[in-house]
């Protein structure tokens, strides 16, 4: 019987959410607030998350904290919402993570961009053949950052794996995402605003029902609000809540996005939720900028 992903398909039209990875005071993963963290995002009506994405620091987690932070997930994800695992690294190492995401029950992962310094066009249909075709019977999604791919390499990968069901796509350019999700096949994959908020209204004009969001860890009716405003097509709406949400996202991308999940574990700490630790290559909100980033948290949770 052919699998169809219709479950997966639909999980990746929604708000797909980031959440963050909290560390305890001498630096390990911890359990309980990221536990606490992921109820929250659950209680408040997310139905997608991923483990080990950017927001995540998937960069900065040893092996075997990439593997704590997938079961976490899927424990407290259970029946109430779909699992989409970060996986990445070398190829042996991306298979062994979805390999592991399946043991769990996760039914789709999302494969981060290769980090290398020469990535030809058919060396990324190579990279991505050979983890899909390990885990055909997961929904497999690249994370698409790379404006120099063209869109019928991903319809080359897609004849050969139809498990490739979605696209996170996060090329900062509304045209150029509108030509690429055309080329590779419009109608054929989900497309999945993976820049977020700010960039959700632009690219669901071109054929986008997906965004993800690291902001939905701090504030998850705001992001909700967007896709519903969204999915009626209801763009002033929209962009109410962009304006809403614009001082945060813009502290974020700031120097190249250097604060991206600072400023989310800032907002977070401010709330009592988590600490605001971060590991290198990122660093912690100097003390001059968190009364910026708390005053906003606040008034979200007002």
């Amino acid at each position: 019987m052919t699998t169809t992903f219709e479950t997966q398909r639909a999980a990746l039209a929604d708000v797909v959410a980031i959440p963050v990875t909290p560390f305890t005071e001498d630096g390990r993963v911890d359990q309980d607030a990221h536990r606490a963290l992921l109820r929250r995002l659950l209680d408040g009506g997310v139905r997608t998350l991923t483990p080990n994405g950017n927001t995540g620091e998937f960069y900065a987690l040893t092996p075997e904290e990439r593997r704590l932070v997938t079961e976490l997930t899927v424990q407290e994800a259970g029946e109430r919402a779909a699992t989409l695992v970060g996986v990445g690294h070398d190829v042996p190492t991306a298979v062994a993570s979805a390999r592991h995401a399946r043991e769990l029950g996760a039914r789709m992962v999302m494969v981060h961009q290769p980090v290398h310094p020469y990535v030809s066009a058919a060396g990324w249909v190579d990279y991505h053949r050979a983890i899909a075709e390990a885990v055909p019977e997961l929904g497999v999604v690249p994370y698409i950052r790379n404006a120099r791919l063209p869109g019928a390499r991903l319809a080359e990968l897609a004849d050969h794996c139809p498990n490739v069901i979605g696209v996170k796509y996060a090329v900062p350019d509304a045209a150029k995402f509108a030509a690429f999700a055309r080329d590779a096949g419009l109608d054929r994959f989900v497309w999945v605003a993976g820049l977020a908020e700010p960039y959700a209204p632009s690219y669901f004009s071109a054929g986008a029902t997906g965004f993800t969001s690291g902001l939905v860890n701090v504030a998850p009716s705001v992001s909700l609000n967007m896709i519903d405003a969204l999915r009626s097509g209801d763009y002033p709406a929209a962009m109410k809540v962009w304006e809403q949400i614009r001082r945060f996202e813009e502290l974020r991308a700031a120097n190249g996005s250097a604060d991206n999940v600072t400023v989310v574990k800032e907002a977070l700490a401010s709330l009592g939720l988590c600490r605001r630790d971060v590991r290198p290559p990122s660093r912690a909100l100097p003390e001059e900028e968190r009364a910026e980033v708390a005053a906003i948290a606040a008034g979200w949770s007002a």
